[in-house]
């Protein structure tokens, strides 16, 4: 896992062989925040929620491009266990994991976020219910953005919030306002 740029530009981390987690690649990682670029100023001080983090590699990236506050949500110990590790090792105190379920946070959360990222597993049966959620518990701010990735079978473009989608190999982001 590398970090992309931001004050821990360049910084690798191994993930350890036996995760489920599938980590967004460097390729699809790299574009989506050249996207990301014409949306959002992470270096303004944002609030952002990293839903599904599995290697926080997108809570690491939204740190180190200067987001203030990140929170993580994770429900597999094991990559919890991961996050804190590296966010040990960079020392930082921005980012606020919590091992959970990333459904039960959407609904008990109370904070709104300037910007939301969603990696469910591809297969989540709920997949299709996520941006909906997000909206009807008001996690995102007035002007806030939210990107899910997901897979090709999926099709957000009815969504009232939907703004693009981009697709990167076999990834997918659908971005939502």
């Amino acid at each position: 896992m590398r970090i992309i740029s931001g004050i821990y530009k360049r910084r690798r981390f191994d993930v350890p062989k036996t995760f489920k987690a599938r980590p967004t690649t460097d390729f699809a990682k790299e574009n989506l925040f050249n996207v990301l670029s014409n949306y959002v100023d992470f270096s303004e001080g944002l609030s952002a929620l990293d839903l599904f983090a599995g290697t926080g590699s997108i809570s690491i990236e939204l740190v180190s491009r200067g987001c203030e506050k990140v929170v993580s949500v994770e429900r597999d110990s094991a990559h919890f266990n991961f996050i804190i590790k590296v966010l040990k090792e960079l020392g930082t105190n921005k980012c606020f994991p919590i091992r959970g379920d990333a459904f039960k946070y959407i609904t008990r959360a109370r904070e709104p976020f300037d910007f939301i990222f969603a990696d469910p597993p591809y297969d989540l049966k709920e997949l299709e219910s996520i941006p909906e959620l997000i909206f009807e518990n008001n996690l995102l701010k007035e002007d806030g953005l939210f990107v899910l990735e997901h897979g090709k079978s999926n099709n957000f473009e009815e969504n009232s919030h939907f703004v693009e989608r981009r697709i990167y190999g076999s990834v997918n982001f659908s971005f939502f306002q």
